[in-house]
C-alpha cells in the first residue's frame, strides 16, 4: 500500500490563536531573566520557535543566545499547558480545517494510508495545547511530526518528521510521499528544498498568489471548499 505523510503548520493554516502563543515568551523571559520579552518587532511568520527565541535573546542583549536556548525553551514548554483557557476562549479554527482533516481520515483515495501530524515552528507542548484546547488533536499522530525545538531552519524539520513518521508506520515518506501544507513562503521554501509537495493555505500574511509565485505546487484562499482542498493536498485522484 502506498502511504502518504500530510505534515500541517499551525499557526494561521490550523487555527488563529487570537495572539495567546506570545505570552510562553513573556513568561520564559520574566522567570529567567527579570525582563519582558524585546520591544523591537520581531517577524514571526513561518519562523521557528528556535530561531524566534535566539533573535529575542540576541536583541536583549542576553549572552550566549545559542547555549541559553535550550534552557529557555524547556521553560516555554513548561508554561505552555497554562495557555489552555485563554487559548479556548481566545483561538478559533480556520475555515474547513476540521471538514478536511476528517475527509482525510476517512479514507478518500483506495489503497492509500495517509498519516497526518504536524510540522510547526511551535515547541511541542505549545502546538499540542493550542490544537487540544481547540478540539483538533483527534486525527492528528503528534509523534509522527516535527518541532520548533528542532532547529532555527524549518527545512530541517523534514527529514525528522520522516523519520518519525517511518519508524512509526515502517513507510517510505520521501520526496512526494511527503505534503507540507502551510500558510507563508517559508513552508513552501521548506517543502521545495525537501522534495516535498507543498500546498499554501492564504489564511495569514500571504495570498494563495503569493504562495503559488513563492513555487508552492497548488493553494488556496483556504479550506472552506473539501473537495477542492483534497485534490490541492492529495494531488488528482
Amino acid at each position: 500500500m502506498a502511504s502518504l505523510l500530510v505534515l500541517w503548520d499551525v499557526d494561521h493554516t490550523l487555527i488563529n490563536a487570537g495572539g495567546v502563543g506570545v505570552q510562553v515568551y513573556e513568561r520564559a523571559f520574566r522567570e529567567l531573566y527579570s525582563l519582558g520579552v524585546p520591544s523591537v518587532r520581531i517577524n514571526m511568520a513561518g519562523r521557528t520557535d528556535r530561531a524566534i527565541a535566539i533573535e529575542m535573546l540576541t536583541v536583549a542583549g542576553l549572552a550566549d543566545p545559542h547555549g541559553q536556548v535550550a534552557e529557555f525553551q524547556a521553560v516555554q514548554a513548561r508554561h505552555a499547558p497554562t495557555l489552555a483557557p485563554e487559548l479556548a476562549a481566545r483561538g478559533r479554527v480556520l475555515p474547513g480545517v476540521r471538514e478536511v482533516i476528517a475527509a482525510i481520515t476517512a479514507g478518500p483515495r483506495p489503497g492509500l494510508r495517509i498519516v497526518q501530524s504536524l510540522l510547526t515552528g511551535n515547541v511541542r507542548e505549545l502546538a499540542e495545547v493550542k490544537l487540544s484546547s481547540l478540539g483538533l488533536t483527534e486525527h492528528l499522530d503528534l509523534d509522527a511530526g516535527a518541532y520548533g525545538t528542532e532547529s532555527e531552519i524549518r527545512a530541517d524539520l523534514v527529514p525528522v518528521a520522516r523519520a518519525n513518521a517511518a519508524r512509526r508506520y515502517g513507510a517510505d515518506f520521501s520526496g512526494q510521499a511527503t505534503v507540507l501544507v502551510g500558510d507563508t513562503p517559508l513552508d513552501v521554501e521548506a517543502a521545495l528544498a525537501t522534495g516535498a509537495r507543498a500546498v499554501g493555505v492564504g489564511t495569514g500574511g500571504y495570498t494563495a498568489e503569493e504562495l503559488l509565485a513563492a513555487g508552492a505546487h497548488a493553494a488556496l484562499p483556504d479550506l472552506s471548499d473539501t473537495p477542492q482542498a483534497l485534490t490541492a493536498i492529495l494531488g488528482p485522484a
